[in-house]
């Protein structure tokens, strides 16, 4: 009789976990849901992306586009493409306050207990801001049509403008997420986007030609990146002459990710 011990026995193999493709994509995506899901149970979080626009281009307008552009129609036409671009890096700065609050919370901790990428919680973040960025593109375009703008060119050009602004919202995010990652309070994170937002809205082409501008100023405006994406959105939008600008905007999106994007994956690390 042959015993238990003496029975060959199997080999046996060493079983290799299947790799799974694309899992940051992934666990990027399911928490872009999960910021989405927090967006629609608190809609007054899209004050910024929904009136903001709105009382801008009413307020300029019709209080200053007679002064301006001696008629409020033609100032209009000027002032939305750059209205637009105004709002959405403003509109950048949620995300930065955002990330601060939920990790004053601890729920970045929670994150960290699971199996998922570290730096898919980043990720996931930016990607669900990209509904605030076409939701601003959408109510800046129709108030716009309301007030009286017209599209001059194509369709196809305007919907490259829109998806040129909202990619450029999407690159520009991760200056403010690296922010959030380096100071200690949401507050600290809007005030000091706002001290860097506001310089380049108001020293570029967003309210007035930039040729009427200072010497000394027409110096910054030529390399700010808002005055290249107002110039694409409104060649794609207008006609205008786009002299590069296009490229331009493209160029410095691929620079905020390369530069951003790791010190923002860097400092998150180290917080957590």
């Amino acid at each position: 009789m042959t015993t238990l011990l003496e029975r060959p026995r199997t080999p046996i193999t060493s079983v290799t976990p299947r790799p799974r493709p694309f899992r940051l994509v992934r666990h990027s995506l399911a928490l872009a849901k999960r910021s989405l899901i927090k967006t629609w149970r608190t809609p007054e979080a899209l004050i910024d992306v929904t009136l903001q626009p709105v009382l801008f281009l009413v307020i300029f307008v019709y209080i200053f586009g007679g002064a301006v552009a001696g008629s409020t129609h033609d100032y209009l036409q000027f002032l939305l493409p750059g209205i637009l671009a105004q709002t959405i890096a403003t509109g950048c700065i949620a995300i930065g306050v955002n990330l601060n609050t939920d990790l004053a919370k601890g729920i970045f901790d929670r994150f960290r207990s699971l199996p998922v990428p570290r730096s898919a919680p980043l990720v996931g973040a930016v990607l669900g801001d990209i509904v605030r960025y076409l939701i601003v593109t959408l109510v800046t375009v129709a108030i716009g049509y309301l007030m009286g703008f017209r599209i001059t060119t194509d369709p196809l050009s305007a919907i490259a403008g829109c998806l040129l602004a909202v990619l450029f919202a999407l690159c520009l995010s991760w200056l403010p997420v690296f922010v959030a990652m380096k100071v200690r309070t949401p507050g600290a994170v809007q005030g000091l986007m706002f001290a860097l937002i506001m310089p380049l809205s108001f020293a570029s082409n967003v309210f007035v030609d930039a040729t009427t501008l200072p010497g000394w100023m027409q110096a910054f405006v030529e390399v700010n990146p808002l005055t290249h994406l107002v110039g694409a959105v409104r060649g794609l939008f207008l006609g205008t002459p786009l002299d590069g600008h296009v490229w331009w905007t493209l160029a410095w999106c691929a620079g905020f990710v390369v530069c951003f994007m790791p010190l923002a994956l860097r400092a998150y690390r180290k917080k957590v």
